[in-house]
């Protein structure tokens, strides 16, 4: 793919962040899409928005689980961009009306205490380097039309990035065990999932440590201060205005989050 096509498609996926109105499916107008290309455009779709003001303060892992690899066809989690523009403050309202196919997430965030820089990045090196972690909310949305989306286009589009927020109490992730930590999420008051931390990649440890080693091998470092957002532990859970989630972790405590 030529590096000019690469910034169309960056480009496209900005525009459709600004204006909510989606794109076709890229895999569909071009089949032979790889992934490398996918991140390149997904580099291009950032560095819009850091031109426009943003800063990048972390990362996401998405594809976790082994029910999505299998849909997605692949084998390996993938990664996108947090920004500053996509942080919600626990309590503060979310507007579905700024998205175009919001769907929640509850996982469990970290935030980093030292720079992890792979490859050999051990699930050890990522427990000494972090300096807390929380429960989350990441409110996904993806600018492909109806979410039809196979791994390149979810890449593309910064792993169908929208906003999060961080809430709970701030632990160690060296006092518990983060694998067996039980999950519940409520929607509405009624529970939708219960899950365990081993859902993502055995433990969102391993999951931080897989990151670190893809982005060591590219020649990046996850840096202290940055905000990691580990993986789904539950179904991706469609919102709309009026809803409200709930999701509480063994361990670490509660977060809600609501939609307006």
């Amino acid at each position: 793919m030529t590096p000019d096509l690469i910034q169309t498609l960056g480009d496209e996926l900005y525009q459709s962040l600004l204006d909510r109105v989606p794109v076709e499916p890229l895999t569909t107008r071009f089949p032979a899409l790889t992934i490398d290309d996918a991140y390149r455009i997904q580099l291009r779709m950032i560095q819009r928005r850091i031109d426009a003001g943003e800063v990048v303060i972390g990362k996401k892992i998405g594809v976790t689980s082994q029910v999505v690899m299998d849909m997605l066809g692949v084998n390996q989690p993938d990664f996108g961009q947090l920004l500053s523009g996509m942080v919600f403050n626990e309590g503060e309202p979310i507007d579905t009306g700024k998205m175009i196919a919001p769907k929640a997430e509850a996982e469990v965030a970290f935030i980093l205490a030292r720079d992890l820089t792979g490859p050999g990045v051990t699930a050890a090196d990522v427990l000494r380097a972090t300096d807390c972690v929380m429960p989350c909310f990441e409110i996904v949305d993806s600018r492909i039309r109806d979410w039809k989306i196979r791994i390149q286009d979810t890449v593309a589009d910064n792993a169908s990035c929208g906003v999060f927020t961080l809430g709970g109490t701030r632990r160690s992730p060296r006092q518990l065990d983060l694998a067996l930590a039980g999950m519940v999420l409520e929607k509405n008051g009624e529970i939708v999932s219960t899950s365990c931390g081993a859902a993502v990649q055995g433990s969102p440890v391993n999951a931080v440590a897989w990151l670190a080693n893809t982005l060591g091998a590219l020649g990046i470092s996850l840096k202290a201060g940055d905000v990691i957002l580990s993986g789904s532990q539950s179904p991706l859970v469609p919102v709309k205005a009026g809803d409200s989630l709930h999701a509480s972790v063994g361990g670490l405590g509660s977060t809600s989050v609501r939609f307006i």
